[in-house]
């Protein structure tokens, strides 16, 4: 398990390397620094990559032996994906979450991990760069915003909840595949309000300070949600994949739904996803 000393440590170490390498390429990427991977809306810059580096190298003299995926390793070898099944620990890392909104000047992307220990998320941390403070939940012992000394800020605590026509969300149709796509971008209006940040990090970060009730997302690599998805958790939400079944580790589909409680997260599957 992760003590609360060493999850300080692991969110000073994100902070040293948003400072070292990602906050000095920070609209100064020059031509050639930014490359598409699988596609023109998955991209890759000299900073993920350098901060990705950073933050490896820290977690194995922190965590002897731990297992780390990285989202930027894993791009160049899937088979890094296959260590987070059998690991005693292990970590996954996001080291520029929002890297299409960091490439292209907008300030709103972070830097992300969590802590898997024998198939169960035990830490989490997101790191917010320009804000220079740290979202960090502990498996039982709830969620909080730590400042750049490690300080505990303020607790992180869900949106009470509302009706449908209440709720704000953010809601990626985008990735859906058909029909399911068109049915749930047809039924927006249904809610008070959608946000789109381009950047899980701060939409989890939104949902668990109580700033918005419900997220919903159809790809699941494992660097985009499991640290938002125990920090929404210690915040008191209610999460499931599509089906209703339990998100876990190794699931990289099947969809997920975070929601204020489980009554919540009904009535919003309800409203987007019923045929």
């Amino acid at each position: 398990m992760i003590t609360a000393t060493q999850a300080t440590e692991v969110a000073t170490l994100l902070r040293t390397a948003a400072r070292a390498e990602i906050l000095p390429r920070f609209r100064r990427l020059a031509q050639g620094q930014v490359r598409a991977k699988s596609g023109p809306l998955d991209l890759v810059t000299d900073a993920d990559e350098a901060a990705e580096k950073v933050i490896a190298a820290g977690l194995a003299r922190m965590f002897p032996g731990a297992a780390i995926v990285g989202e930027e390793a894993a791009a160049a070898d899937e088979g890094v994906l296959d260590r987070l099944a059998g690991a005693d620990l292990a970590f996954v890392v996001d080291p520029v979450d929002g890297t299409a909104n960091f490439a292209s000047g907008t300030p709103l992307f972070g830097s992300m991990a969590a802590a898997v220990h024998r198939g169960e998320v035990v830490a989490a941390w997101i790191h917010d760069p320009l804000g220079d403070d740290t979202a960090m939940a502990l498996r039982g012992e709830g969620a909080w915003i730590a400042d750049a000394e490690g300080r505990h800020m303020t607790d992180l605590r869900v949106a009470a909840p509302v009706s449908v026509d209440r709720m704000v969300g953010a809601i990626s149709w985008s990735y859906l595949k058909e029909p399911l796509r068109s049915r749930v971008a047809s039924r927006l209006a249904r809610f008070a309000g959608i946000v789109g940040f381009r950047c899980a990090a701060h939409e989890y970060r939104l949902t668990a300070g109580g700033h918005a009730h419900l997220q919903l997302y159809n790809r699941l690599m494992p660097w985009d949600h499991l640290p938002g998805w125990l920090i929404h958790r210690e915040a008191g939400g209610y999460s499931a994949r599509f089906d209703g079944s339990a998100y876990l580790p190794t699931h990289r589909d099947g969809g997920l739904i975070c929601a204020p409680d489980r009554a919540s997260w009904e009535a919003a599957h309800e409203a987007l996803l019923a045929p």
